[in-house]
């Protein structure tokens, strides 16, 4: 965390952000002790962006440049300085569908955390709770980590189950999914706000409030 009183969180997102709009919302009513200094998407029209306009945030589109899965040498550069500008202590992923590695993560080391659709090391990667459902598990559930170099890899901050119902499609257990995001992902940012989350290699403590 920085020196500054405000925890500030930085929100990276390509989509609608609905993810986003609950860490928002929870900055705005006091549950996260925090405030969002910056969104950026590498998306010019997505959803999130223009939620966090209507709220008044800070919101900006940076060109990814030429790759389809991950930000080129010039868009990093112009992502990192951006979050450095606006003095951030934590990069909040939500939805964001590009890999960071190499400079973002060492510049960021241990400040960058993503949510997924399921209970990591399972089905990590695109649609897990399709591939949970597809593959007939029972229960599925929903990740909050920590980024490293790998893909859905990083150590474990929360977890949350989510049992797959008979008769559930994948629309309707991705609902269940989202609603248990938005709690859950709150719930870990304040954590970290509050300074109750340690990472020792790959495990994660939480400190007794």
């Amino acid at each position: 965390m920085s020196s500054q009183q405000t925890f500030r969180l930085g929100i990276l997102g390509s989509g609608k952000g609905s993810n986003a709009d609950a860490i928002a919302d929870g900055c705005a009513s006091g549950k996260i002790p925090a405030q969002v200094a910056v969104v950026l998407s590498d998306v010019a029209e997505a959803g999130i962006l223009q939620k966090a306009r209507a709220r008044g945030l800070n919101a900006k589109f940076i060109d990814p440049g030429k790759f389809r899965t991950k930000l080129d040498d010039a868009a990093e550069v112009a992502f990192i300085k951006t979050l450095q500008e606006a003095k951030v202590d934590l990069v909040v992923l939500a939805g964001f569908m590009r890999i960071l590695k190499g400079e973002f993560l060492r510049v960021f080391k241990d400040r960058v955390i993503n949510i997924h659709p399921s209970l990591l090391p399972s089905f990590p990667g695109l649609d897990a709770w399709k591939q949970a459902l597809d593959y007939g598990v029972k229960h599925t559930g929903v990740t909050v980590h920590f980024v490293d170099q790998g893909i859905d890899t990083g150590p474990i901050i929360a977890q949350e189950t989510v049992a797959i119902l008979q008769g559930d499609t994948a629309e309707m257990l991705h609902k269940r999914i989202q609603e248990t995001e938005h709690r859950l992902y709150s719930k870990a940012v304040a954590a970290l706000a509050r300074g109750e989350v340690q990472v020792r290699g790959r495990q994660t403590i939480w400190k007794q409030s």
